[in-house]
């Protein structure tokens, strides 16, 4: 359980006591205690006055406090940026749409992300701030050989943002964030889950126990290079060949139907046409489909998680995931597939914002306890 459920929970006024959050989260009064107590000492729950008896006691109140303090938070893709004021429970307050080309490389990137979220900042405090990037990110907030971001690899974003930011810093991988905004979305029930990013490109993130799940150098969960044998010598991005991504990526099924003669500019006219049932695109996405669902087989039976959760443009395709779908059943052992759940996200535009919330809080709550 993440402190961003437990300040969740007292924000939305669904617990006032420790008493309503044990009974709300099924766990023993000491458990909760030790929980909330760190909270209060991180500063991030207040608890005074007495709220009303239930045949006991009279509780202690559990609230969050109104200080004037905001986490900053940016989620970038290839071409632009959602960023956020976000509250001090995670929720964004403020929201800034921004048009940015990350192939100009980190430093002029960065430059007008950091600019932007101290506007959006207006002056308050700052408890924290993160950033999602499109592209695989060491422990150390180090970029390590992105796709199609030039300039990029090897470059320090941690360092480079701290010489800004003297708060909390969270520099993420934007699968691994979006991930995390679905934990916050779901609550406390959704604790073992694969979550894919399926649009323009393919990416994926694993939570388990409620946590993400990094890996040792923080490259977990990343699908999107995985050798497919249906990608045969199709050259990636990568600068290998055959990999998912050159198949089961929006970007790549693009390319397949336009080559097939039939006009399409973008992953979103691609769905568009594959709900009319253009019998091109339709042969298209399926067969993507299933290739991702071939990949995501050996996933489901090695971890048994909850649910497969999609996101991004083609995972509002019906054809697309019920042919991911069909495969993970017909694949995978009985035992891993009898309650899984394969459903779409429903953290929305926001899902990477609200990650950014839930790792602020996680680490401040483990810096006032280290």
């Amino acid at each position: 359980m993440s402190a961003a459920h437990i300040i969740g929970l007292v924000a939305s006024g669904q617990a006032t006591s420790r008493a309503e959050l044990a009974r709300l989260l099924g766990w023993a009064p000491s458990t909760v205690s030790a929980h909330v107590q760190e909270l209060l000492d991180a500063g991030l729950l207040l608890e005074s006055g007495e709220g009303r008896s239930r045949g006991g006691r009279r509780p202690r109140l559990l609230s969050v406090p109104a200080g004037e303090g905001v986490m900053l938070a940016a989620d970038l893709g290839g071409h632009h940026a959602r960023l956020a004021a976000l509250d001090g429970t995670g929720r964004p307050q403020k929201v800034r749409d921004l048009e940015m080309d990350v192939s100009a490389g980190p430093e002029p990137v960065l430059d007008q992300i950091m600019d932007a979220l101290e506007e959006l900042g207006d002056g308050r405090p700052v408890l924290g701030v993160g950033i999602g990037l499109p592209g695989p990110v060491d422990l150390d907030g180090v970029m390590v050989g992105p796709s199609r971001m030039p300039g990029w690899h090897g470059y320090s974003v941690r360092e480079r943002m701290s010489r800004r930011f003297q708060t909390p810093l969270v520099v993420e991988n934007d699968a691994n964030l979006m991930a995390m905004g679905e934990t916050v979305a779901r609550g406390p029930d959704l604790r073992d889950f694969v979550f894919v990013k399926a649009g323009t490109g393919v990416g994926a993130a694993v939570v388990s126990d409620g946590r993400l799940h990094r890996g040792a150098r923080g490259f977990a969960g990343d699908i999107t290079h995985n050798r497919v044998p249906a990608g045969g010598d199709r050259p990636c991005s990568c600068g290998n060949f055959g990999c998912l991504e050159t198949i089961a990526s929006g970007a790549a099924l693009v390319a397949a139907v336009n080559g097939d003669g039939v006009d399409v500019k973008s992953t979103a006219d691609l769905v568009r046409l594959a709900r009319d049932r253009h019998p091109t695109v339709t042969t298209n996405v399926r067969f993507a489909g299933r290739q991702l669902g071939e990949v995501l087989t050996t996933i489901v039976n090695f971890l048994n998680p909850q649910a497969v959760v999609l996101s991004g443009a083609l995972a509002g395709c019906d054809l697309f995931v019920a042919a991911a779908r069909g495969v993970l059943y017909e694949r995978c052992l009985p035992p891993t597939t009898q309650d899984l759940e394969i459903a779409e996200s429903v953290a929305g535009p926001d899902a990477g914002l609200l990650g950014i919330g839930r790792l602020i809080l996680d680490q401040g709550v483990a810096l006032a306890s280290s």
